[in-house]
């Protein structure tokens, strides 16, 4: 699945503080846009969208009074209403902060006087795992078929009683995940911490767990509880697709390999079409998984026979038992299934 790419803009008409921005942003993996008026952002905005833009308030530099800024504000709202915008300036009032924020929806205001790259970086860092807005804009004509299939074909295919755990304490978040997951078919169980988690897989059985790592409001892994529910999951065998703003590769690798997740979702590269997906082939293979489950030992072995290629006279000979009886469980086979041909019971044995 490939990482969509994440673009900042910059609207400063100072090149120093241009380059300033633009090299942290980049530390922090996202493409940067540069512009230096109102004009020039208005033309990279409707170009394409961008998950954040730092603003300079004012963008003439002999004019002390110039707030074009909170015109790119406001082109950022109406052009691309899922940017969060950061203002900067060295000309600062309260009122002019509190306009900043109410008016023109700015995620915060930062001085140029008493700027420091660390809390920029924090800030930048709380902006890419924010959830996205429940408004988005939907796909483009382009883009959007597959993903509306996918909804389609969950809704039409769901099964009776599909039931998801989501343990998520953020409150965007798990919005954000309820709605999907909903849309998709399945009925929600949503908690904030390990406490009310634990207590529902006790107590209920789960088709599905979209778990945070994190759920101490921490933004490393020091927190472990995501970890021990991981571990609760998948001793009760149920799949588990982990939402996360832990993003260290040598993390990840080490959670697929320990807790044998489904998939792990980045949240500063979160994709809606891209996790209703994942949810829907983790779904498929579950469901796969649960049928191959419900055969006895003999029909499996029988199966697994069928899977290589025997026929049903060395089917017989290598459990020695006679055809009839191979063609017994072969019928048992197929009913628990829910197919009609060999090859759709062997492909049943390579997607589960």
């Amino acid at each position: 699945m490939t990482t969509p790419t994440l673009r900042a803009l910059v609207v400063d008409d100072d090149n120093s503080w241009q380059q300033i921005l633009s090299e942290i942003l980049s530390d922090c993996s996202l493409e940067v846009d540069v512009a230096s008026s109102v004009d020039e952002a208005a033309v990279i905005l409707k170009s394409q969208p961008h998950r954040l833009a730092v603003v300079d308030l004012s963008l003439s530099p002999n004019d002390h009074n110039n707030v074009d800024g909170l015109r790119v504000l406001d082109s950022i709202r109406r052009l691309d209403p899922n940017c969060r915008a950061i203002l900067l300036t060295g000309f600062a009032t309260v009122e002019l902060a509190v306009t900043a924020l109410t008016d023109y929806g700015a995620f915060t205001f930062l001085r140029k006087e008493s700027f420091h790259r660390s809390q920029f970086r924090d800030i930048v860092y709380r902006i890419l795992v924010s959830p996205p807005n429940l408004s988005a804009p939907a796909p483009a004509a382009g883009t959007g078929s597959s993903s509306a299939a996918v909804k389609d074909s969950s809704t039409t295919q769901k099964l009776p009683n599909e039931k998801v755990l989501v343990v998520e304490d953020d409150a965007g978040w798990r919005s954000i995940l309820e709605e999907l997951l909903t849309d998709a078919g399945f009925q929600v169980r949503s908690c904030s911490g390990f406490g009310d988690a634990f207590g529902y897989l006790r107590k209920e059985r789960f088709t599905l767990a979209v778990i945070d790592l994190s759920l101490g409001n921490s933004l490393d892994n020091s927190n472990q509880d995501g970890y021990q529910l991981l571990s609760t999951a998948r001793a009760e065998n149920i799949p588990s697709i982990v939402v996360s703003g832990i993003t260290e590769t040598e993390e990840i690798q080490r959670v697929y390999s320990e807790y044998a997740i489904s998939a792990y979702i980045e949240k500063q590269a979160f994709d809606r079409a891209a996790f209703r997906r994942v949810v829907e082939e983790t779904r498929l293979k579950n469901k796969s998984s649960s049928e191959l489950n419900a055969l006895t030992d003999r029909e499996r072995e029988v199966l697994d026979l069928l899977a290589q290629g025997l026929t049903n006279k060395e089917i017989a000979e290598k459990l020695f038992i006679t055809t009839n009886t191979v063609k017994r469980h072969l019928k048992a086979i197929f009913e628990k299934l829910d197919v009609h041909t060999r090859s759709a019971a062997t492909a049943k044995v390579a997607g589960g």
